[in-house]
């Protein structure tokens, strides 16, 4: 079960398709974070996803919210794949303690050795605001994700 609202966000640093660190910490008292776990980088279902992310990113990273994008893929996986299709945000590879990252925030698969694909919004006090899990065969729709980031300007 991915973690309840209104409790801190676990914090985690992983490194972007750039091989930076980005670390969840850096973005308090800044900008909400909007952090999407996807299963593998290269497939259709996760393309289109990641696709509809690039498409909305004005929605997604602006002056008040930074998408964030985690999967288990490698950060050299992570960087073919955001060249290839032209994605203009963090890809973060939670590679490494091997789906820590998606541990914490209860959404890895452990029969399966990947994250489910689970949505957070994480306001910037740090406090996770939104939360959805939906299995890795079911498509995630992003109007709530728009909606919960669009209470945070209000």
């Amino acid at each position: 079960m991915p973690i309840e609202l209104g409790v801190p966000a676990p914090d985690f640093v992983l490194k972007d398709q750039n091989n930076q660190e980005v670390r969840l910490s850096d973005f308090h008292g800044r900008k909400a974070v909007l952090l999407v776990f996807y299963p593998l980088a290269f497939s259709r279902r996760c393309h289109g996803e990641l696709t509809e992310i690039q498409e909305n990113l004005p929605a997604y990273a602006n002056d008040h919210v930074q998408v964030l994008t985690v999967s288990v893929d490698s950060v050299y996986g992570h960087k073919v794949w955001a060249e290839q299709e032209g994605f203009d945000f963090p890809l973060l590879a939670d590679f490494w303690p091997h789906g820590e990252v998606a541990r914490a925030y209860g959404v890895f698969d452990d029969e399966r050795g990947f994250a489910n694909r689970g949505t957070f919004l994480v306001d910037p006090a740090g406090r996770i605001t939104f939360a959805e899990m939906n299995g890795p065969g079911e498509v995630r729709d992003q109007a709530p994700w728009r909606a919960a980031v669009a209470t945070l300007s209000r």
